[in-house]
């Protein structure tokens, strides 16, 4: 199939008539350019069974067509706003406890940070951590509890009354 020059004929002599029926297609000299190379390139992959038949531009043409339906198919379900939103959305600021933990947590050691992020934030288990990190479910459990020890050791412990429990 490399250098096949039936290939390279069929492009030199019907190129410039699938370049024109791109552009027909799509309005734009640009888009018509990128829609005969994307079916070149799917029709050079097919070469070996079309080369056989008669008419391998119309394989090529439906190509084309297809292409562009499935490029119009994405664009139109795009929602374009021209207008900015509303108002502007400010998370609150956190609370002095949750500001603390939230700088305790990135003192930690980033191995440690991530195990706890993909743990309490991301809801996974130690056997999807240890995928994600790739690293073994031990080491996944030993810097989750060195992490939390670190967290403990740097937060002030309050006593436990019925007004602090959550």
């Amino acid at each position: 199939m490399e250098g096949d020059p039936r290939f390279a004929e069929f492009v030199a002599e019907r190129g410039d008539a699938l370049l024109r029926y791109g552009y027909v297609l799509a309005g734009n000299p640009h888009d018509a350019a990128d829609l005969v190379q994307e079916a070149l390139l799917k029709l050079r992959g097919a070469w070996s069974r079309l080369r056989l038949k008669e008419n391998p531009e119309s394989y090529a043409r439906t190509t084309m067509a297809r292409l562009h339906i499935a490029t119009w198919r994405l664009r139109r379900r795009e929602l374009l706003a021209w207008d900015l939103p509303e108002g502007a959305h400010h998370d609150p600021l956190p609370s002095g406890d949750e500001r603390r933990m939230w700088q305790a947590l990135a003192g930690l050691p980033r191995k440690q940070r991530a195990v706890l992020v993909l743990r309490y934030y991301e809801q996974l288990d130690d056997a999807e951590i240890a995928a994600v990190l790739g690293i073994s479910r031990g080491t996944v459990r030993s810097q989750a509890a060195r992490a939390l020890d670190k967290l403990r050791a740097g937060l002030p412990s309050e006593p436990m009354t019925r007004g602090n429990v959550r």
